[in-house]
């Protein structure tokens, strides 16, 4: 566990993040089942307009910088998209989301080959690496309830995998708090600005990414090597 001052707070990294937000700022090529018009507020994905060659998954825990860096490193994810799942459309922007009161989370978009990884997977490495699920409405240095951790299904299946890995890591113990996981129905995942996507493979030496974010990425190595794609470590 990495410990951090409290100037790692989200106010920091927010007012940090308007500076270097035009700088990192680079053209978002949009994967065809996404539509979000110039100019435009993020637009929603709902599930059924999903490809179907691809099995997808929305999950919340803090910051989706980590989220995304994590998912990205498995064998068999196509893409991570990083983006606000939980509020409306018309709120859904880093500024608006950041001051908790939106109902949106930091959530990633996570496209994935269901014949090389599973959804129970994608779920384990969600328990064990990605966040803690113990912690209420925060995560690590990062405060607020759009740092929730949430599974935002999209079909039966989904939700009852979740509630199945949730009920087993209870019974387990696997954790000395409670978890505090919410699992909801998706209705809209919003794309994030240009600037928030592969954060932290664009920016490795950036500090935040230092001190929470790769150590995670060390974890997910050293827990899981037969889940990591080529060239990953």
């Amino acid at each position: 566990m990495v410990l951090v001052a409290r100037w790692y707070d989200d106010m920091i990294k927010r007012q940090t993040l308007l500076a270097v937000g035009a700088l990192l700022a680079l053209p978002f090529a949009l994967a065809p089942w996404v539509a979000r018009p110039a100019g435009a507020a993020p637009a929603a994905i709902v599930a059924p307009v999903f490809a179907t060659h691809h099995a997808t998954a929305v999950l919340a825990g803090g910051c989706f910088w980590g989220l995304e860096d994590v998912f990205a490193k498995l064998r068999g994810v196509d893409d991570v998209t990083v983006g606000y799942s939980g509020g409306t459309r018309e709120t859904a922007n880093y500024e608006t989301v950041s001051s908790g009161r939106t109902g949106h989370a930091e959530s990633v978009l996570i496209a994935y080959d269901p014949t090389k990884i599973s959804y129970a997977r994608l779920l384990d490495v969600f328990f064990s690496v990605a966040h803690d699920p113990t912690e209420i409405d925060r995560q690590g240095p990062d405060d607020g309830p759009q740092y929730r951790s949430e599974i935002f299904y999209a079909n039966a299946a989904q939700k009852r995998d979740a509630q199945t890995a949730i009920n087993a890591l209870t019974a387990q113990k696997t954790f000395s708090r409670p978890i505090a996981t919410r699992i909801a129905p998706l209705s809209a995942f919003y794309v994030a600005e240009a600037y928030h996507q592969h954060f932290a493979e664009k920016n490795p030496t950036y500090p935040y990414i230092v001190a929470i974010d790769a150590p995670k990425v060390a974890v997910l190595e050293a827990r899981f090597p037969a889940l990591l794609r080529s060239g990953s470590k």
